[in-house]
């Protein structure tokens, strides 16, 4: 077997074509496209600051915490400092455009859209027999066995058995239907009656429904969630013009060059 492995562009392309890659890639170009045209027509523009800013945050958000650190990454993923550059502004505008245009509708929507972020922290056990979850319901009930010993007896994936069949904290729009009105009827803490979904029977333990508070993490997600709404309305009116002859032809190689976003922090 041969000891050296030549990649090049047409290799790459061509595994992302097998991957099946293409698509989710042309998409990917056409957000980015969408939000240049709509940021310059609006006016929108990025200050020298904060893409320093924008940059910085990358940088400890990837653990990026040094010059070497921050050149061996770009190096892994065959990025120059000017595709840095290219990647923060265009984060960094995506998120200006959408604070532009929604941040004064995340608090409506989230008023009117309340019962969609309750949430449950909850543990399962998944199980095939609709008699055995049953004959497990009422001994919870009688005090019999606990659920953890339930889960332990009846979940074979290590790591959720130790921690006795916990889902963590899941918000209602996770669960199936039938799941989720059940949970969200539940009274804390409560073991629900054993619940049918196809060839699966739930067996739930229901520790604790979360009322949603309109925090800065939840108002990003929001923003976030109503700014992809409008992205995918954007697309479905761009005529899109794949050449599809060409498309496997390589791009120009990229001159790398200076740049003060990775030389240091701004201080």
């Amino acid at each position: 077997m041969t000891k050296v492995i030549n990649i090049d562009r047409e290799k790459i392309f061509q595994h992302i074509k097998l991957s099946c890659q293409i698509p989710a890639v042309i998409e990917g170009i056409v957000n980015i496209e969408i939000i240049k045209r709509v940021v310059a027509e609006m006016g929108i523009k990025v200050e020298l600051e904060e893409l320093q800013s924008a940059a910085d945050d990358f940088r400890l958000g990837n653990q990026l915490y040094t010059i070497e650190d921050t050149e061996s990454w770009l190096e892994k993923n065959h990025l120059s400092v000017d595709d840095f550059e290219e990647l923060v502004e265009i984060n960094l505008l995506s998120n200006k455009l959408a604070r532009y245009l929604f941040a004064d509708r995340v608090e409506p929507f989230f008023y009117e859209h309340q019962l969609d972020y309750m949430a449950v922290a909850m543990y399962e056990v998944l199980l095939e027999d609709e008699d055995l979850a049953m004959e497990l319901y009422y001994a919870l009930h009688e005090g019999e066995i606990s659920f953890q010993e339930v889960a332990r007896q009846y979940i074979r994936e290590p790591t959720l058995r130790r921690s006795g069949g916990y889902q963590g904290v899941l918000r209602r729009t996770e669960l199936k239907p039938e799941i989720s009105a059940a949970v969200f009827a539940a009274t804390p803490p409560q073991i629900l009656k054993p619940i049918s979904t196809g060839k699966k029977i739930h067996l739930i333990l229901v520790e604790e429904i979360i009322q949603p508070e309109l925090d800065d993490r939840l108002r990003q997600r929001i923003m976030s969630d109503l700014f992809d709404d409008w992205i995918k309305k954007q697309v479905k009116q761009v005529e899109l013009l794949v050449d599809r002859d060409n498309i496997s032809q390589s791009v120009s190689e990229q001159q790398k060059t200076g740049s003060s976003l990775i030389s240091s922090f701004a201080s």
